[in-house]
């Protein structure tokens, strides 16, 4: 009885010490929990800029560069007048870079599939194609239509702010200065067309449809022809004589040449115009290297091609010089419009060096209005001036990056 009574006695005690450990070690656990909890480092961490942007043409590069200002890093995988977007095979240093960019600027609609075939998970992709609900097939040549430039400056805005939401406002304010100056140059192109119906042109390469519809100009293109451009391939003899029987006839009031896709065929027709003094613009796809931005070159685009139908409209003889200088200064066209009689543009209204200082930024607060320049021998009367330069060796205005008209595919 006493071995038994022994024994449970050191049973008992060896079971409190194990509840007492336990209990000890269950304090311990339960007093560390709160100071793990509050010593947990916090691993967000903010995205910093500058945001990597690359766009796959200068076109759509140069629109994201001035809507990101400090805050991107922009670079244009294509971006000279000597290459051919239409055959071009990037390089494995392009592809690179495209791999690793944060945001990427793409044309679509099959002008450049090659810039959306490597592009990481975290990629943002911003495509014209998408914006405007464009696909293979159609006219690729998206930045020359004043809706894609709309929805592309709200889009790639968008993917600056998700990328770096910190800088929110600073992207918002230039897409505002940005829609103020679109809206600008809409004005008084809008006027323009009001005043000049039943323009016509011709075009030697399927280019400039939505920059022409956009003025009003209806295509005469011969369609055979057009079709044979578009699909890459040689008019048939039978359409090239339509199109010369067309600029002989002086059907159309200016022809559009691509000076990128120069050929036997189209160095005839530009030929026939500059003997049937058809006025002839050159035009290149890629943004020419003396424009800074994309509304400067289509608004440089369009006071050649204003030029070349009506070098009046907007200016009076013997003040072109003025018009021009004044013009540096920023007015709209509701100021050069209301100073027509005096051919100048009212520089003194504009106040676009005020806004320019408010912003720190020139080119998202450029004026764009219309530029006099009939009487300095623009691209206009001949074939001459076919390869977008003028013969007083003035190109500001006169390389008129413009596309080629072509009836919209698909519509």
């Amino acid at each position: 009885m006493g071995i038994r009574f022994t024994r449970f006695a050191r049973f008992a005690a060896a079971t409190v010490s194990v509840v007492l450990l336990c209990a000890t070690a269950a304090c311990g656990a339960d007093n560390s929990a709160p100071a793990e909890t509050e010593t947990e480092p916090d691993t967000t961490t903010e995205a910093t800029g500058p945001i990597t942007v690359v766009a796959s043409i200068n076109q759509w590069g140069s629109l994201a560069a001035e809507l990101g200002g400090d805050d991107v890093e922009v670079t244009s995988i294509v971006s000279s007048t000597n290459v051919d977007a239409h055959d071009f095979e990037p390089k494995t240093s392009d592809v690179a870079k495209l791999s690793k960019a944060q945001v990427v600027v793409a044309n679509g609609a099959g002008y450049d599939s090659w810039a959306t075939k490597s592009l990481s998970k975290s990629t943002t992709l911003v495509s014209a194609a998408s914006v405007v609900g464009a696909v293979e097939g159609d006219n690729p040549h998206l930045w020359f239509s004043k809706d894609a430039r709309s929805g592309m400056a709200t889009a790639i805005t968008e993917a600056y702010v998700k990328a770096l939401p910190s800088k929110k406002a600073d992207f918002q304010q230039r897409l505002k200065d940005w829609q103020d100056g679109e809206k600008q140059l809409d004005s008084w192109t809008a006027d323009f067309t009001k005043s000049h119906e039943n323009l016509t042109y011709a075009a030697t390469e399927p280019v400039a449809y939505y920059l022409m519809a956009d003025l009003g100009f209806e295509d005469s293109t011969p369609k055979g022809y057009t079709q044979s451009q578009a699909s890459g391939g040689e008019a048939a003899p039978a359409d090239l004589q339509s199109f010369q029987k067309i600029i002989e006839g002086r059907k159309v009031d200016v022809l559009i040449n691509n000076t990128q896709e120069a050929s036997d065929a189209t160095n005839m027709i530009t030929g026939t115009a500059g003997r049937s003094d058809v006025p002839v613009v050159g035009v290149t796809e890629q943004m020419p290297a003396d424009v800074q931005t994309l509304d400067a070159w289509i608004n440089q685009l369009v006071n050649t091609i204003i030029d070349a139908v009506d070098p009046s409209y907007g200016c009076e003889a013997g003040t072109d010089d003025d018009a021009s200088a004044d013009s540096s200064d920023g007015a709209d066209q509701s100021d050069s419009s209301a100073d027509e009689s005096d051919g100048t543009a009212d520089a003194g209204s504009g106040n676009s060096t005020d806004s320019k200082d408010d912003s720190n930024d020139d080119s998202v607060s450029q004026k764009y209005i219309r530029l006099c320049k009939a009487s300095s021998g623009t691209s206009t009367g001949n074939g001459s001036d076919a390869d977008g330069t003028d013969d007083s060796g003035t190109s500001s205005d006169t390389q008129v990056p413009s596309n080629a008209g072509q009836p919209d595919p698909g519509k």
